[in-house]
């Protein structure tokens, strides 16, 4: 088994709100972070109900990539995504399953960006600078704690 860490945890309670950064969460199996607004079915996307869309997570090393690569510098709760990792190739954790903290997941699909990301973040570019590197959605198959520092064992 391999190994990272969460470096960011972020919730909004709504769509478009704002994200709000975290020290510790608490995850609910078939559920969500608690508070965080797909947990709540208030979710820009929680009308289309879907696998996986219970958590996110994206590598602090494609946000930086994007910064070097574009000059598109997020702080990590603008991407929109539930946890920031490092250290974990999260393309390849779809349809496995892995642990975080006191929680268990498993891999949906990729976090592939869209047009709202761009809305929120008022930063064209954004799209392509994140294609096949905007994270994973995941579901939570054991809930638990996560917080930050917490290892990801894959």
């Amino acid at each position: 088994m391999a190994e990272g860490r969460i470096e960011s945890i972020h919730i909004a309670t709504a769509a478009g709100a704002p994200m709000q950064s975290r020290v510790e969460v608490s995850v609910t199996a078939g559920s969500g972070i608690d508070g965080d607004r797909y947990a709540t079915q208030s979710g820009k996307f929680s009308d289309k109900p879907k696998s996986g869309r219970q958590i996110t997570f994206i590598e602090a090393e494609a946000v930086e990539a994007l910064a070097q690569e574009l000059g598109i510098r997020l702080e990590s709760g603008e991407t929109r995504r539930n946890v920031v990792t490092r250290g974990v190739p999260l393309n390849h954790l779809v349809g496995r399953e892995f642990e975080a903290g006191s929680a268990r997941f498993r891999g949906a699909e990729l976090c592939e960006p869209c047009q709202y990301l761009t809305e929120l973040t008022g930063k064209p570019g954004i799209l392509p600078g994140l294609i096949h590197r905007g994270g994973l959605r995941a579901e939570i198959l054991q809930g638990g704690l996560l917080s930050l520092g917490d290892t990801i064992t894959f």
